[in-house]
């Protein structure tokens, strides 16, 4: 395992192999105390860096993380902020744009505090349109769970009844059972004539013996009932500990929502260092060339992501969009799209001079330029 904090969305400052059996929290504990005591030598204060986590954890650092589902304050902060519907819109909060089938998760936020360990915390309660679809899949079986017991008990309340009191009796007593069960029961009592045996006299009409009466019975779902629900399922809890007055107008809840959704670059981070391309093609037993192996895919992590930077900062200052997929124009450049684009850089050396083989076209200038790097590098190395 590779303990890795990262700063500007996936920069990695910090990283060590670990225990791959370590407990999140002792690991975060580490790394709080090591970076307090290294920005206090440098005479930053505690408040100068907010720590982003998934893990739970509860340090006097300033953090927002994930408050995991196991936590009854976690459903009970959901529940509040679905019943009390004071939700605040604040949008769309991611860079892309989307596209018609997969448009921009919408974000509602709601605000409360919830107290863990005797200790209060601000939570912010997030909901997301890009609803989770396994929790609507739990939905649903619930709901399928949930009618197919009303439609046993309704089975057994499907006979006849001698009276119309006995049947609404019955009829009420569905009513009561549907309640929890995110359906509703409609009844309506059917009056059914029951006459004697044989055909009537010629001169007579058929005369009923008497009366039965049957419930009628349909099973509906109950939207008011399961809106709530399939709110919830679109709900997750942030926590931190920035609730004080000066930090509620510095750490606003969006604010600390996209610091919190940034953490997709860290994600993007492991999946460098998991290559199977590299790592499968490599078997090494001992610990200390495991971790030379990791530093080297750390150090070369650091120098992909900084490219990136790099380039990004470039068309953020400039505001010129450079050639991407396809010489499509982008604002979203990566260091892998950067390395496509000069696989086709040839150099020619001859004794000690160096050449290439053919002059750089507008496109790689476009490149050189956002990395800061003089065309002269392939030449004059």
């Amino acid at each position: 395992m590779i303990s890795m904090p990262c700063v500007d969305r996936n920069i990695p400052v910090i990283g060590s192999p670990k225990d791959g059996n370590a407990s999140d929290k002792t690991i975060n504990n580490e790394l709080l105390t090591y970076i307090s005591r290294h920005m206090a030598r440098h005479h930053l204060e505690p408040g100068a860096f907010v720590y982003v986590a998934d893990s739970a954890f509860d340090t006097g650092t300033q953090f927002v993380s994930r408050l995991p589902a196991t936590y009854a304050e976690c459903s009970r902060a959901i529940k509040e902020a679905v019943k009390s519907d004071q939700w605040h819109d604040i949008g769309a909060i991611s860079e892309s744009t989307g596209t018609t089938k997969r448009p921009p998760a919408h974000y509602q936020i709601y605000e409360t505090t919830i107290t863990i360990n005797g200790r209060d915390y601000r939570a912010i309660v997030v909901h997301s349109s890009a609803h989770d679809k396994r929790r609507h899949k739990r939905i649903d079986r619930l709901l399928t769970e949930k009618r197919k017991e009303l439609e046993a008990i309704c089975k057994e309340a499907s006979t006849s009844y001698f009276c119309q009191p006995d049947a609404q009796a019955a009829a009420d007593k569905l009513a009561g059972a549907a309640i929890g069960s995110y359906h509703r029961v409609e009844t309506q009592i059917k009056k059914v004539a029951k006459y004697a045996r044989g055909r009537p006299p010629k001169d007579q009409s058929r005369q009923p013996r008497g009366y039965e009466y049957r419930p009628e019975i349909q099973i509906r779902q109950d939207p008011d009932a399961i809106a709530p629900l399939r709110l919830e399922a679109g709900c997750f809890v942030l926590i931190t500990n920035m609730a004080e007055k000066s930090e509620l107008g510095q750490w606003s809840a969006k604010r600390l929502l996209q610091l919190y959704k940034n953490q997709h670059g860290i994600e993007q981070n492991f999946g460098f260092l998991k290559d199977p391309v590299i790592v499968n093609s490599i078997f090494l037993k001992n610990p200390k060339r495991i971790e030379v192996l990791g530093l080297v895919l750390l150090i070369a992590l650091l120098i992909w992501r900084l490219i990136e930077r790099s380039m990004r900062k470039y068309i953020e200052s400039t505001g010129q969009a450079i050639p991407g997929w396809e010489n499509r124009p982008t604002k979203k450049t990566t260091a892998f799209m950067m390395t496509t684009k000069f696989a086709s850089v040839s150099v020619v050396k001859i004794g000690d001079k160096r050449q290439l083989a053919y002059p750089l076209r507008s496109m790689h200038l476009e490149y050189l330029r956002a990395l800061n790097v003089d065309p002269d590098i392939f030449t004059y190395p």
